[in-house]
């Protein structure tokens, strides 16, 4: 089953908002067919594998399936596996976990042994959901997963004071294009208007084929300016400024001109002057974003981790000190919380002489 856990992961950044699956068909004590969820709208997991053993001339019959999802049992985009697994005559199915869909939630799993086939589930059960985290929290509670994502020097910095060609990124090439993967996986990429205002940028992954996640900008006083290169592309990928109702009132002619672009304003007003983040959490949740990047800056980010609305955290750090030359210090700003929060399922990863150190927030 880790193996093919393992082999689900090659399905992340291409199905969602579908949850990653892999599979693994074992006959005789031998492997005899695998296959994942490639993208979205395609084949399922379970289908790939039975059609792996047929591509090697082996008859799935009397196999037993190691699934790390619940087959499905509905007519979706795709036709119910639990179909194609009764008519392929395999005899026991392990599952990882149940999917709790209203369209399945052991409906599956009722399917395929009201068909005689032997169905254990359970095995892996926590490292699967925690494969397809946002599906589960999303499904479950109609909330979004919410993941911090920052670089920084050694010395906390964010930045430099003065960017040029050879300082433009504190992070190295293999770091970005990490973080570009990171950012086609999600449903939504978050930013403040400060950075916006500082770096000009458009918030979309690259390559830009494929996914376009919704881009957000906070933006409590409306000042994004019609010039931004946010503003100017709103094909690339939807965009939606977060701001204030009195913002709106106040500069109805520039709310107008933005909103002329294509591009739509949403009113969060909440207790202070600031944009309601939870409020704005909930609206992404009923709209069906599963998950949303933040990207700060760093009262953004700090924002997120004292209201509690941050699930994991994603840092790249370069070795560098930049000290007078770094701008943007995220040590401030995190001050202002209460306590120290600590990280669970913590992974370090080397990107050449950079770190990600990535992790879910406890409590």
């Amino acid at each position: 089953m880790m193996s093919a856990l393992k082999l689900a992961e090659k399905g992340i950044g291409s199905v969602e908002p579908n949850p990653a699956v892999g599979c693994f068909i074992v006959k005789a004590g031998q492997l005899v067919g695998k296959g994942y969820h490639k993208k979205f709208a395609g084949p399922h997991a379970e289908v790939n594998a039975i059609d792996d053993c047929r591509n090697l001339s082996i008859k799935p019959e009397g196999a037993t399936m190691y699934v790390t999802l619940e087959p499905c049992c509905h007519e979706g985009k795709t036709g119910p596996c639990t179909e194609a697994i009764i008519t392929a005559g395999l005899a026991r199915v392990v599952v990882a976990t149940l999917d709790p869909s209203p369209h399945a939630s052991g409906k599956g799993v009722e399917r395929l042994r009201q068909a005689g086939i032997d169905v254990e589930v359970g095995l892996c059960e926590e490292q699967a959901r925690r494969l397809n985290a946002p599906f589960f929290k999303h499904t479950t509670t109609g909330k979004c997963w919410v993941v911090l994502k920052w670089a920084q020097s050694l010395d906390g910095k964010l930045a430099y004071a003065q960017q040029g060609p050879e300082r433009r990124w504190i992070s190295n090439e293999l770091s970005r294009k990490d973080a570009h993967k990171l950012r086609r996986r999600v449903g939504a990429i978050l930013v403040g208007i400060n950075t916006v205002l500082a770096d000009d940028c458009m918030l979309t992954p690259r390559p830009s084929k494929g996914k376009k996640p919704l881009r957000i900008v906070l933006d409590s006083t409306l000042k994004i300016p019609l010039k931004s290169r946010l503003l100017r592309t709103p094909k690339a990928s939807p965009i939606l400024i977060c701001t204030r109702r009195s913002a709106l009132d106040a500069n109805a002619r520039h709310a107008e001109r933005i909103a002329k672009r294509g591009v739509e304003l949403l009113a969060c007003d909440g207790s202070s002057e600031v944009c309601d983040l939870p409020l704005l959490l909930d609206e992404l949740g009923r709209r069906g974003v599963q998950q949303v990047l933040v990207e700060g800056g760093p009262t953004v980010l700090a924002s997120f981790l004292k209201q509690g609305l941050a699930d994991e955290v994603c840092a790249y750090v370069s070795p560098k000190i930049l000290g007078p030359q770094g701008a943007v210090d995220l040590a401030g700003p995190m001050a202002s919380l209460a306590d120290e929060i600590g990280l669970a399922s913590v992974e370090v990863k080397a990107f050449a002489e950079d770190v990600r150190i990535s992790g879910r927030l406890m409590g």
